[in-house]
């Protein structure tokens, strides 16, 4: 699946039709831009597959230099994407996610509308996150995360 959607100033994204992005980028770049998205969403997938993980959904941007269309920004991240743990999934229920939907709940939960500055999160939603993000990381990659100095990163308690 395919979902084009355009920044917004404030808030979240602004979904639009294929329609709309052919009329906004022209329908040589739109095109170009779905086939992208999908190749790398496909590619990822099979990867993500193969360690036992589901990428339920993820966006990418689009930018241009001079005339190239690349991509920009951060690609297949926690912060970018939903993962699900395979072993774990169960259809029709709501999923463990090892992404930032754990914050957004709390910010949720402390009624903040995603107006203005985000409150700081206290040290257990951090330590959470950070727990999730580097697990998600360990079954990608096989390993424990490792930082320059070779140091491994051990999570708070």
């Amino acid at each position: 699946m395919f979902t084009p959607s355009t920044k917004s100033e404030t808030g979240h994204d602004i979904n639009i039709t294929f329609g709309e992005t052919e009329r906004l980028v022209g329908r040589e770049t739109a095109r170009f831009v779905r086939e992208k998205s999908l190749e790398l969403y496909r590619e990822a997938s099979e990867y993500a597959d193969r360690k036992g993980i589901i990428i339920a959904d993820t966006k990418f941007e689009f930018g241009k230099r001079g005339k190239k269309i690349i991509l920009i920004d951060e690609a297949l991240t926690p912060d970018s994407s939903r993962f699900w743990m395979k072993d774990k999934y169960i259809e029709g229920k709501e999923q463990e996610s090892f992404d930032k939907e754990f914050v957004r709940g709390y910010l949720r939960s402390i009624n903040w509308t995603g107006e203005g500055a985000p409150p700081p999160l206290p040290e257990d939603i951090v330590a959470r996150t950070q727990k999730l993000y580097f697990s998600l990381y360990s079954r990608f990659v096989g390993r424990n995360y490792v930082d320059k100095a070779g140091i491994p990163f051990k999570f708070k308690s």
